[in-house]
């Protein structure tokens, strides 16, 4: 099958590249030429773990290009998937679809053979009809269908995620749309991963409330752990004791900061929205919002306990400012709320994270960066650990103590034991929930 990508963002460049390791014929198009050359260099602009190996790979197959000229990659498409981005839009807390419907008008107008028109990005409920009904106005003469594909990457496992999926999600109108679909998802279809075959809007639909249950569940057990810290009941154990419940599963259920990324913030904003403008309030995803900020507000004061009430004057070594490890994504992070207000607070923050600095030196204005958490830690008052990196998971934590000025940490991942940092020489340390 032939495959026209539009926008390589993260979901339309992992996509675009398995999609040409399956063994497609795939052209990515974006309008920022920059990107595009680096792409061509093979050059990946986002962190993904083995992205720049596979593209790298299906670029010397010649299964995969990159080009600016929406025309050139239309030739000849069975299918175009529009991959742009959603973001919240100002004001409102909807998804602003700006970009989609831009997208889809253009290809209405550059279109010359029939297509599957393919939602990849997560849009509210309804916009595939009005993707079509844009592509209509566009070129009355064009012939396509349009369909819902929504998708499911975890950032750090995206390709694993793809390659491997827990399910497939396709909306349809028509048998044809849904006999292209089945052919472009073959592969995955022979090694028997579940596809489903749906309407559009139940397919639109189900994006939005598997990402809305899963901030829920980051939710509720950041508030048990709140309760734990206040009762004396460990959350670890709490999550293993819950999480072994086949009903429940012990997935995101690890106590920490609050939930971040590019998906759950708002995709339960533009969950909320739907349902406030289809008059049925979605009453639990609305005070999630509210309960995930509040967690990250009382990080900062748990923080500040840490530091005798004040963060003037004070040195903080902040390990880990991505929203999760294993991506270089700042978007909505736990960092953007509580590094500004460490900073705003005098404090001299110190930052180290493997990947975030690219990202992190723009949205993290008065902070300074650094590559080795032990020079990092040099006569710090805090160590606040804000993202679980595997380098920080096994810390030298004596050596850690001789270089501070004043030995506390804030574990916000719980990733060390009370004792074990008191032994090595803390004089204080905090976790979530413990």
């Amino acid at each position: 099958m032939r495959i026209t990508m539009i926008g390589t963002g993260y979901v339309g460049l992992v996509s675009g590249v398995c999609f040409s390791d399956f063994g497609h014929d795939v052209v990515c198009v974006d309008k920022d030429a920059g990107k595009i050359e680096m792409l061509i260099a093979g050059e990946v602009p986002i962190y993904e773990p083995g992205l720049d190996v596979l593209l790298a790979q299906n670029i010397k197959a010649g299964r995969l290009s990159f080009t600016t000229d929406l025309t050139q990659a239309l030739e000849g498409t069975d299918a175009v998937f529009i991959a742009v981005g959603t973001p919240t839009r100002r004001g409102d807390g909807h998804a602003d679809l700006t970009y989609v419907m831009a997208a889809a008008e253009e290809v209405a107008r550059t279109l010359t053979n029939y297509a599957v028109i393919v939602t990849k990005s997560t849009v509210p409920v309804g916009t595939n009809r009005k993707v079509k009904e844009v592509m209509i106005a566009a070129n009355p003469d064009a012939r396509f269908d349009v369909a819902s594909n929504p998708e499911f990457l975890r950032e750090g496992a995206a390709i694993d995620d793809f390659m491997r999926p827990d399910r497939v999600v396709v909306g349809v109108e028509t048998e044809k749309a849904a006999s292209v679909m089945a052919e472009i998802y073959r592969p995955l279809f022979l090694r028997d991963f579940p596809i489903i075959t749906t309407d559009l809007e139940s397919a639109e639909m189900i994006k939005y409330a598997a990402n809305a249950f899963l901030a829920t569940k980051i939710t509720f057990i950041n508030e048990i752990a709140a309760l734990c810290e206040r009762v004396d009941a460990n959350i670890k154990e709490v999550s293993r004791g819950i999480g072994l419940d086949g009903r429940i599963g012990n997935k995101f259920l690890h106590a920490g900061p609050g939930y971040g990324g590019s998906c759950f913030p708002k995709d339960t904003q533009a969950l909320a929205r739907i349902g406030q403008e289809h008059a049925v309030a979605q009453t639990i995803v609305e005070t999630v919002i509210r309960a995930n900020d509040n967690v990250k507000k009382r990080m900062i004061d748990k923080i500040g306990d840490l530091c005798d009430g004040s963060f003037n004057g004070k040195t903080v070594c902040v390990l880990g400012v991505t929203f999760k490890p294993n991506t270089d994504d700042m978007r909505d992070a736990p960092s953007l709320t509580i590094v500004p207000a460490l900073v705003g607070g005098g404090a001299s923050v110190r930052v180290v994270d493997p990947q975030g600095q690219r990202e992190g030196k723009a949205l993290l204005p008065g902070v300074e960066w650094h590559q080795d958490p032990y020079k990092a830690a040099d006569q710090a008052d805090l160590i606040v650990i804000l993202t679980e990196w595997n380098e920080f998971r096994a810390l030298d934590l004596p050596k850690l103590v001789e270089r501070m000025a004043a030995p506390r940490m804030a574990d916000l991942r719980n990733i060390y034991n009370e004792a074990d940092v008191m032994a090595a020489g803390f004089e204080a340390y905090d976790s979530v929930g413990r």
